[in-house]
């Protein structure tokens, strides 16, 4: 029966108590470790930040393209609906003052309509004189079926604003929508750039800014003369003084050098790279569309050794781009966030076609 018996466990000394402790923390923080390497967002160079930096402002000037897209088209469907509610407010307007006035006719017909025809010609006291009052009361009835049908046209009229205007609301809750969708995926965007430029040094980030367009460069009092960045022509093309619509745009574009860009702005204290080129030639009476991928249609393409200064040059593959010729293979231009309106040569980009306006 003993040989049975289950054996005795011997208790744990403090010693190995203190050993199987250690060994078990030492386990637990192994495995933490591990875990939080597993997890843990590599370390990229500062080559690769900088690239992933510049895929996202480029993605971020793409989705700015498509932000004033989605704006042109929400202003346009909001000034369709204030058309119609104040056509439709005019309309009503008329058409109150119309039933108002059929109002009063049909209560005099009531009150001077107790008798009919035959006994009111058989009372009269002079019945040529009531067949002259019956002829004017029959055109004066036949006046009032007309207004009769205008009001009911009138009628007919406001239903069909009313109903335009409801479908045109529609219209512009659905613009507002993509607007505010266009607006998320900038931010969104630039949000991770700047994330990405935090993780540099001071020195890098320095680097960065200098190379892509960074800090303020300022015009030196007259067109033609703008101190041109590093690492870029250092004796910019000067202005034309022809007088021509080129010549003024371009010297607009003189004028913006040094203020900062901003997405969706059109000046004039700020702007994007297609609010830019749209002010420019603006101020040279010539209207073009918001956006790169339209402003490239507005006029007639042309091919880059027929470049004249005004000219619309255009880059990457999905014409998110745009900058103003300058002449001497330079143009001006607002580059992305975070710099400012600067010369630089067209060759610094992938190029995607130009276009003259005029």
């Amino acid at each position: 029966m003993a040989s049975h018996r289950k054996p005795r466990q011997r208790p744990l000394s403090g010693g190995t108590v203190r050993t199987a402790a250690t060994l078990a923390l030492a386990g637990a923080a192994t495995a933490t470790a591990f875990e939080g390497t597993s997890h843990a967002e590599p370390r990229q160079a500062p080559a690769q930040v900088k690239a992933e930096v510049d895929r996202l402002y480029g993605e971020a000037e793409a989705a700015t393209e498509h932000y004033n897209g989605a704006k042109v088209k929400a202003d346009e469907a909001e000034r369709a609906l204030t058309g119609l509610q104040d056509e439709a407010a005019r309309r009503e307007d008329r058409l109150g003052a119309a039933r108002s006035a059929l109002a009063a006719v049909a209560a005099g017909q009531y009150r001077s309509g107790g008798l009919g025809p035959a006994l009111q010609l058989a009372l009269s006291s002079d019945p040529q004189e009531y067949l002259e009052r019956a002829s004017l009361l029959t055109r004066a009835g036949d006046r009032t079926s007309a207004e009769v049908a205008s009001v009911r046209r009138g009628l007919d009229e406001v239903g069909r604003l009313r109903a335009q205007a409801d479908g045109t609301l529609k219209e512009v809750r659905a613009r507002r929508d993509e607007l505010a969708r266009q607006k998320a995926v900038v931010e969104e965007k630039l949000t991770g750039a700047q994330r990405l430029l935090a993780r540099l040094s001071a020195e890098e980030r320095a680097a960065y800014e200098a190379e892509h367009g960074g800090g303020t460069v300022t015009p030196a009092g007259r067109p033609g003369t703008a101190k041109a960045p590093a690492g870029q022509p250092g004796s910019p093309a000067p202005a034309p003084a022809d007088g021509s619509r080129a010549a003024r745009a371009v010297a607009f574009a003189y004028t913006a050098i040094g203020k900062p860009y901003v997405w969706g702005a059109t000046g004039p204290g700020s702007y994007d790279c297609s609010g830019l080129t749209q002010a420019a030639w603006r101020a040279a009476g010539v209207s073009l569309p918001r956006t790169t991928y339209t402003q490239i249609n507005a006029g007639r393409r042309i091919s880059r050794d027929q470049l004249a200064p005004g000219d619309l040059v255009f880059f990457y593959s999905g014409v998110t781009h745009v900058g103003l010729y300058v002449g001497g293979g330079q143009m001006i231009h607002a580059p992305r966030p975070g710099s400012t309106v600067r010369l630089a040569p067209v060759d610094s980009m992938p190029w995607a076609g130009a276009s003259r306006p005029v």
